[in-house]
């Protein structure tokens, strides 16, 4: 099990667009892949899901968690955290 906290830099936050594509990371992989607000601290929910994800409702400088467990845990984890830290590629 790979588990890390990160904080959510970009303007937004992780709505709309920076949703989508933290989403659409995740579902490059075969792990399970969940997620927290930290700040607000949120239950767990499934980090492949729109939904799920948006619900959290994660702004700017908000603290999140992710844990990933499956084969390929290590290499989602950190390309996801390599997505959060670039503010989504906005």
């Amino acid at each position: 099990m790979e588990k890390i906290k990160v904080k959510v830099l970009n303007e937004v936050g992780l709505h709309a667009r920076p949703a989508a594509r933290f989403v659409s990371k995740a579902n490059e992989f075969t792990s399970d892949i969940q997620v927290k607000n930290v700040t607000n601290n949120s239950k767990w929910v499934n980090a492949k899901s729109i939904i799920s994800v948006l619900l959290l409702g994660v702004e700017k400088d908000h603290e999140i968690e992710i844990i990933a467990e499956g084969e390929d845990e290590a290499e989602a984890v950190k390309q996801i955290v390599e997505l959060v830290n670039n503010c989504f590629g906005e």
